[in-house]
C-alpha cells in the first residue's frame, strides 16, 4: 500500500481525573525525525512513545504534541478523618483546663496540619491511558498517510500511462525517422555531386542509424515505468526505490533527447522528462 508522509490527527480522552489531548502532525522527510511535546508530569513516558511510533512509521518529520488538563474539582479535597479524630481529642483534653469546647471553630480544627489533604492523581492510570490514546492517534495517523497515498498512486498512474503513451508514439515514428535521414543523406550526396562508393555509402548510413537508433532506450522506459508499477503495488516504505527509478527513467530521457534527430522526438523527449518531474515532486511525499 503505497502510503504519503503527510497527515493530521487529534484525538482527545476525557475521564473524571482530566482531558488527555494528542495532536500529530506529519510531513515529508529523507529519515524519521519525531519530535515530542510532552507535560512535565509525563514526561517519562517519552521513551514508549517513540518505540511505538518507530513500529509504526519508518519515514517523514513527526511532531507530537500531548496536553493533560486535570479536572478541577471540590471533590480533591479529602478529609484525614483518623488525624481530625486525633485534634478533637486533644482538644478535649484542653476541658479540664476550663476551656470552653463550645467555642472551639470547626474551620480552625480544619486548618491544622495533616487535617486536609489534596486526593493526589493516579499518574500511574494517566500514562497508561495517554500511551493507549497515542495507539490510537498512530492509527488514525496512518489511516490518513494512506488515504491521501491511494490519491498519489494514482496521479503517478497517470504520469505512466502517459509515459507509455508518449513511448509508443516515438517507436511507431522511428522507422520513418531513419528512412528520411537516409533519403536525406541520399539527397545531399546527390546536391553535391559526391560519388560514393555504394559499399561505404551504405556502411555511412549504417553508423548514423546507429546513433540515431533509440530502441534501447525506449525500451529501458517500458521496463522501468512496468518495475514503478510492480514497486507501487507492494507494502511497506517504497519513497527511496522509487525515487531512485525516477533517476533512471530521467537518464533514458536524457539519452533520448540527445539522440534526438527530428523535432518530435526531442518534443517527446522533453515531455517525458515533465512527466517524471511531475512523478518525481509527488515520489517526496511517500513514505
Amino acid at each position: 500500500m503505497t502510503r504519503s508522509m503527510t497527515a493530521f490527527t487529534r484525538q482527545e480522552l476525557q475521564e473524571s481525573w482530566g482531558t488527555l489531548t494528542w495532536e500529530l502532525r506529519s510531513v515529508n522527510h529523507r529519515y524519521l525525525e519525531p519530535h515530542f511535546r510532552l507535560p512535565e508530569s509525563l514526561r517519562d513516558i517519552e521513551g514508549s512513545l517513540r518505540e511505538r511510533l518507530r513500529k509504526a512509521v519508518s519515514r517523514g518529520k513527526i511532531e507530537a504534541t500531548l496536553r493533560f488538563v486535570p479536572e478541577q474539582s471540590d471533590s480533591r479535597v479529602q478529609i484525614d478523618q483518623s488525624r481530625l479524630q486525633e485534634v478533637i481529642a486533644a482538644t478535649q483534653q484542653l476541658e479540664s483546663t476550663g476551656i470552653d469546647m463550645n467555642k472551639v471553630n470547626p474551620l480552625e480544627l480544619l486548618a491544622w496540619p495533616g487535617v486536609l489533604v489534596e486526593s493526589s492523581l493516579d499518574m500511574n492510570l494517566i500514562k497508561q491511558s495517554a500511551l493507549e490514546l497515542f495507539n490510537e492517534s498512530l492509527k488514525d495517523l496512518q489511516r490518513g498517510r494512506a488515504r491521501e497515498g491511494t490519491e498519489l498512486q494514482q496521479l503517478i498512474e497517470q504520469r505512466l500511462d502517459a509515459i507509455n503513451t508518449t513511448v509508443a508514439e516515438v517507436r511507431a515514428l522511428m522507422p520513418q525517422i531513419l528512412q528520411a535521414q537516409r533519403d536525406g543523406l541520399r539527397q545531399k550526396l546527390a546536391e553535391f555531386k559526391v560519388d560514393l562508393d555504394p559499399a561505404r555509402l551504405e556502411q555511412e548510413i549504417v553508423l548514423l542509424a546507429q546513433k540515431a537508433d533509440v530502441d534501447e532506450e525506449l525500451d529501458r522506459l517500458d521496463t522501468h515505468v512496468q518495475e514503478v508499477r510492480r514497486v507501487l503495488g507492494e507494502s511497506g516504505p517504497i519513497g527511496r526505490r522509487l525515487d531512485f527509478l525516477m533517476q533512471e527513467l530521467n537518464r533514458e530521457a536524457n539519452t533520448l533527447s540527445s539522440k534526438s534527430i527530428v523535432a518530435n522526438t526531442t518534443r517527446s523527449a522533453v515531455e517525458l522528462k515533465v512527466l517524471i518531474e511531475q512523478m518525481r515532486e509527488q515520489i517526496q511525499n511517500i513514505e
